[in-house]
């Protein structure tokens, strides 16, 4: 696999090795001692999460407060989405910038989010199905988020020829300046 650094510190875009044939393709998708190898230490993943969407559908920015923060790696087995991870560490020099890559099953990359961040992404095809690992379980109580469309962070969402979709709770959470981050 390819792991390549992103522009914020600890971020990583994962490539892996298709091999393909006549008859379809084969590709490691995880392999622990590599991946601690390149991210630099160990991540123990605890919990894996898969979610469908629709096109249009945007989901996040979230993110896990305090002891109950997550490191993610995510990916894409269906469809195509903008993943973005958001730089929430206060002490950062990165404080506020955001990384967005594309995942889809046709790259068949995956992205590497340290904790610390908040995470989304908008499903770009008409569906997909997202999958990612957690090195820390889903609590409740620690659950946060910021606005996906924060002028301080300034995404660049893709325009789309519909709607964007986002639950209730989504509509809600506060700008990174009000936000309780680490």
């Amino acid at each position: 696999m390819n792991y390549i650094e992103q522009s914020v510190k600890g971020v990583f875009v994962i490539e892996p090795k298709v091999f393909g044939d006549s008859r379809g393709y084969f590709y490691e998708s995880f392999k622990q001692a590599e991946f601690d190898e390149h991210i630099g230490h160990h991540v123990e993943f605890v919990q894996e999460n898969q979610s469908k969407s629709s096109k249009g559908v945007l989901r996040g920015l979230h993110y896990q407060k305090g002891d109950a923060s997550q490191a993610k790696l995510v990916r894409v087995v269906k469809g195509a989405v903008l993943d973005v991870a958001v730089d929430i560490r206060k002490s950062s020099s990165t404080f506020g910038k955001y990384v967005a890559v594309e995942l889809s099953e046709e790259n068949n990359r995956q992205l590497f989010i340290p904790r610390g961040f908040a995470h989304g992404f908008l499903v770009l095809s008409d569906e997909a199905v997202f999958t990612y690992k957690v090195d820390n379980v889903y609590a409740p109580q620690a659950d946060a988020g910021i606005m996906y469309n924060d002028p301080q962070v300034g995404i660049e969402w893709p325009k789309l020829d519909c709607e964007f979709l986002l639950s209730e709770k989504d509509t809600k959470h506060p700008l990174l300046k009000d936000a309780e981050v680490f």
